[in-house]
């Protein structure tokens, strides 16, 4: 790995003190690519830390453009970006933040036939999206692919979030289908505090740097709940069903499923992810 430059020594000096970092795990986050699916309420947080930490490359796939209903919890965007693309205005702000960061947009919506080659070119996927459909994928991909999955969802007061790494799991092994639709309610339905969203990422993007670095505990195994009007965590644990269709002993799912097919949303909805009465809630997709 490259030496650091006395600029780049100067500007991540509070990381390089921490001997659990030192300047080889300084270099470890330079050299790291990951890849946010999704520039909303999840990935603004997240993108934003990951780009001061250092994190070499960062791409983003986001097909939405700036909204002002976004405003409130999407911190990537500004009342100036209202109509411009998600991953232009995110290129935008992360440079303001750190220019040395190489930030490649994607914007498209991910299908069975982009996703692959995708997260192929990334090494770590934080998935912050925003339906049902997408999370499926995502985790597809990145169990086909042997690549960590960092995923969260929101709702109202409440988050969660969790890590699935390689062999330990998958998003299919807690729920071997997409939910009906309908089924799990949508943040247009129940709304959701903007600062939730800022903690949830947050983690996510620590989740990143842990597995960057290969330190700590990874929330690999287990689910980590959030409520913020009580302002108490709790966690359950999480395990690999042998049974499942993806990950399992006998795998048949071996390639992307069309899954807009499968799980078709309602017009100008997203399902959300969160600690609630259907058993679907507790670890699907939010609306970001």
């Amino acid at each position: 790995m490259p030496s650091l430059s006395r600029e780049q020594v100067k500007r991540y000096n509070r990381q390089i003190i921490l001997h659990e970092i030192g300047v080889e795990g300084q270099k470890k986050l330079l050299a790291a690519r990951v890849l946010l699916v999704g520039a909303g309420a999840l990935g603004s947080p997240a993108a934003l830390y990951l780009a001061a930490t250092g994190v070499g490359a960062l791409g983003i796939v986001d097909s939405d453009c700036v909204e002002l209903s976004n405003l409130h919890r999407q911190l990537l965007h500004h009342t100036h970006d209202i109509g411009k693309e998600k991953v232009a205005s995110a290129q935008n702000a992360i440079a303001d933040v750190n220019a040395d960061v190489q930030v490649v947009a994607h914007h498209v919506r991910l299908n069975a036939g982009n996703v692959m080659e995708l997260v192929a070119e990334y090494d770590i996927v934080v998935d912050g999206s925003d339906n049902f459909p997408t999370k499926y994928l995502v985790n597809d991909a990145c169990v086909l692919q042997g690549k960590p999955n960092v995923q969260a969802g929101i709702l109202h007061f409440l988050g969660r979030v969790t890590v699935f790494m390689p062999g330990n799991g998958c998003y299919r092994c807690q729920f071997p289908n997409p939910p009906t639709p309908g089924l799990v309610p949508t943040c247009d339905e129940v709304g959701v505090l903007g600062v939730v969203p800022g903690v949830m990422g947050l983690i996510q993007a620590t989740e990143v740097i842990k597995l960057i670095l290969g330190v700590g505990e990874s929330l690999s195994g287990r689910m980590l709940y959030y409520d913020a009007w009580s302002l108490k965590f709790k966690e359950s644990r999480l395990q690999r069903n042998p049974a499942c269709a993806l990950c399992g002993d006998h795998p048949t799912i071996t390639q992307p499923i069309e899954y807009e097919l499968v799980c078709p949303l309602r017009p100008g909805q997203a399902a959300c992810a969160v600690p609630a009465e259907s058993p679907h809630a507790q670890i699907q997709s939010t609306k970001s």
